[in-house]
């Protein structure tokens, strides 16, 4: 017994001593993962579809500080802000963060998706996207965009006294992206892809249980139906391509098909196609829908702004024929009108937040984060910091005269650096377009005045905000 008492202090130092060296010399930020899977999930889920996640996630500052770890989605997370974080999300590279979304998210919109692409793949993916959404190859859309959101006018809003805004700009933003970008016109099939996308998206962000019944599970079925239609209709324009019934630049799924590498072999695969075509469509649909929706809410509620932005764009009217079609210079004219969404996206991002995955153990502000972490970023906690925008609650679009003299990665409702979006200048024309007729054509006011509205993920007003509208001239 002394003797195995004897060798036990013997190696009892050298035990310590390993022991000591293997614990990381930083800890991890403070604050609990909570249940198993669920987490905090529930709680911020709430929060958002309460519009409180701004309080929830500042209480959470107040109690942690600006650094704490939680449990979203059933992953271990840590929620960090501000414009250090920003550039630190948006500016490492993939040796410390790699792009991957949270299990939801990749399970819906598929793994081959740019969000969670990472090194060549990502930068090869991206590449072909922007090829077809750079502004240069954008120019010739003006006028194919101008007469779809003629067309949803004269459908949805004419002869009309009351509308419901949201609903219409999200029937508005579909139609433009399925025209525009995927050559799918009017008809059952579109119809039909509408109602896929629309369940698609509301298990976007949820606790990814895969149980009857639940919104995830709802979801996955639609996504697979939209991917088997998306498969279909690739088929289709890659037999126009290749018989030369269809130009490489008609729509973006023919671009795509059409980028070849070495030997002739098609660079883009199918998944890949169909993975980046379901992100461009929850992108491309929701962000700007919800933009125009809430341009449209501030104009109501700030009458000296409607006067400048109707201003600025009868100008514009009243420099072309009836029906001469808008440019490209015309846009480049309506500075104030971008101003005034610039500021509505400062204080009302469509995108509440994103996520990232550490790829090793990293130091972050005093803590260490294990390597397989998420990094749970939020647009908004930056965007409504006093110490970066004087009395932030209040809408004033002359913060964004001069947009050179704001510091990096503090507005980043696009994303930042190598990472911003690649839709970025599609939406700009989709939206300047949109707020072109609409301020031309109609004059409106709110008729539900709460300011309530809820994120889920995207936001949402109030009965999807019904205006009252009065013609001001025929469209």
């Amino acid at each position: 017994m002394n003797i195995i008492l004897t060798i036990f202090l013997f190696l009892l130092p050298f035990f310590l001593l390993l022991v000591h060296r293997r614990r990381p010399s930083k800890r991890v930020p403070p604050g609990s993962l909570g249940l198993p899977i669920i987490g905090q999930s529930l709680g911020m889920l709430r929060a958002m579809r309460t519009n409180t996640a701004e309080k929830w996630l500042e209480e959470r500052v107040q109690k942690y500080g600006p650094i704490s770890k939680l449990n979203l989605f059933g992953k271990p997370t840590v929620f960090i802000y501000g414009q250090a974080a920003n550039k630190f999300i948006f500016t490492s590279d993939g040796s410390v963060l790699s792009n991957q979304q949270t299990r939801s998210v990749k399970m819906i919109l598929g793994e081959r998706c740019l969000l969670e692409l990472n090194g060549e793949d990502h930068k090869r993916v991206r590449d072909a996207l922007v090829s077809f959404l750079k502004p240069d190859f954008l120019k010739r859309y003006v006028g194919k965009m101008e007469e779809e959101v003629r067309i949803h006018l004269e459908t949805y809003w004419k002869g009309k006294q009351i509308v419901k805004v949201l609903p219409l700009m999200k029937t508005l933003t579909f139609d433009i992206i399925c025209s525009l970008l995927f050559g799918l016109e009017r008809g059952a099939r579109r119809d039909q892809m509408v109602q896929y996308f629309q369940r698609m998206i509301e298990g976007m962000w949820s606790i990814p249980i895969n149980l009857p019944f639940t919104r995830f599970n709802r979801s996955l079925k639609a996504s697979k139906d939209g991917q088997k239609m998306l498969k279909q209709l690739i088929r289709e324009k890659q037999y126009e391509f290749e018989n030369n019934l269809a130009s490489s630049h008609q729509d973006l799924i023919t671009c795509l098909l059409s980028i070849r590498g070495e030997n002739n072999q098609q660079l883009i695969s199918e998944n890949e196609i169909i993975h980046n075509v379901m992100l461009i469509m929850v992108a491309g649909h929701d962000t700007s829908s919800v933009l125009i929706t809430f341009i449209v809410r501030l104009l109501a509620k700030n009458p000296n702004i409607h006067v400048a932005v109707l201003k600025e764009q009868e100008e514009i009217a009243q420099s072309k024929s009836p029906e001469e079609s808008l440019t490209w210079e015309d846009l480049g004219k309506m500075k104030y009108t971008w101003r005034v969404a610039m500021e509505t996206m400062r204080i009302f991002p469509p995108i509440f937040g994103g996520f990232r995955q550490t790829v090793k153990d990293i130091e972050y502000g005093g803590y260490l984060i294990p390597k397989g972490w998420q990094i749970f970023w939020v647009t908004a906690k930056t965007h409504l910091d006093s110490s970066i925008f004087q009395e932030p609650e209040k809408f004033d679009p002359a913060r964004f005269e001069n947009p050179g003299s704001l510091p990096p990665y503090n507005f980043v409702p696009f994303g930042g650096g190598a990472r911003i979006c690649p839709g970025y200048e599609f939406a700009k024309i989709e939206t300047l377009v949109t707020i072109h007729y609409l301020v031309t054509h109609f004059a409106w006011k709110l008729c539900c005045t709460d300011d309530f509205f809820s994120r889920d993920p995207m936001p949402a007003p109030t009965q999807g905000l019904p205006i009252q509208i009065i013609p001001r001239k025929p469209i």
